[in-house]
């Protein structure tokens, strides 16, 4: 699956350079723009529009009222380059995905020229910086799976699917570390599990989502399936 996931990803910083122009949407398209939002891309796991969705990152309801269409279509195929600090992944999908969604956010707005904000002061390192990995994971994941990996970080209650409490043992022990290396770098909708648990491939470092592995582990003090360790 990694070979295809980056081959999604290398299209986009191309399509990303030129200005973005929304693309007319017929009733089709929007119906499918709104079903990618809800059931196949991680977006609304952080994000809540129309009353649905989580409570991490900015509504979207609305957006294109306080941020143009180019931005908007910048923040999903290249977040890190458009924000600064921003701890939003870049999501693996099709060019055409990202230029249907984006015109669907863009479509009931105004859509001016409205300049990004900046970074959220003291959140202006780059992802990329952050080497510690009790420092990743409560910057990008106790939201979800909690501070301490029970599962009950503030915006849980707002997923359809309780986030793994990266602390249950039991279970982190019936899960290898390839596993849990997969669920990190290309989300959950790969293992069949919530498309709301989000890819951080293009974001993070495989260091540091080995370290993010290693972290989990000593949450739950425990290791994978012994056959794995072998």
């Amino acid at each position: 699956m990694r070979p295809l996931l980056l081959g999604l990803f290398a299209l986009l910083p191309t399509l990303a350079q030129a200005q973005f122009v929304p693309i007319e949407l017929s009733r089709f398209s929007r119906q499918r723009a709104a079903w990618l939002l809800r059931e196949r891309l991680p977006c609304l796991g952080c994000h809540r529009l129309e009353g649905q969705g989580g409570i991490i990152g900015p509504e979207l309801t609305g957006v294109a009222d306080r941020r143009s269409a180019d931005f908007i279509f910048r923040m999903i195929t290249n977040p890190q380059a458009t924000l600064n600090g921003s701890r939003m992944p870049r999501v693996p999908m099709p060019p055409e995905w990202a230029l249907l969604v984006a015109s669907y956010l863009a479509e009931s707005g105004s859509a001016r020229a409205t300049p990004a904000d900046p970074a959220i002061s003291g959140d202006s390192a780059r992802l990329s910086g952050i080497g510690d990995a009790g420092a990743l994971y409560q910057s990008l994941c106790a939201a979800c799976h909690g501070a301490s990996g029970a599962g009950d970080g503030f915006n849980a209650g707002n997923l359809a699917v309780r986030p793994t409490a990266h602390a249950d043992s039991a279970y982190m022990s019936t899960r290898p570390d390839d596993t849990l290396f997969d669920g990190v770098f290309s989300g959950g909708y790969i293992l069949n599990k919530n498309h709301a648990m989000p890819a951080w491939g293009e974001t993070l470092s495989r260091d540091q989502i080995w370290s993010l592995v290693r972290y989990m582990r000593q949450l739950c003090r425990c290791g994978g399936p012994s056959w794995s360790r072998q």
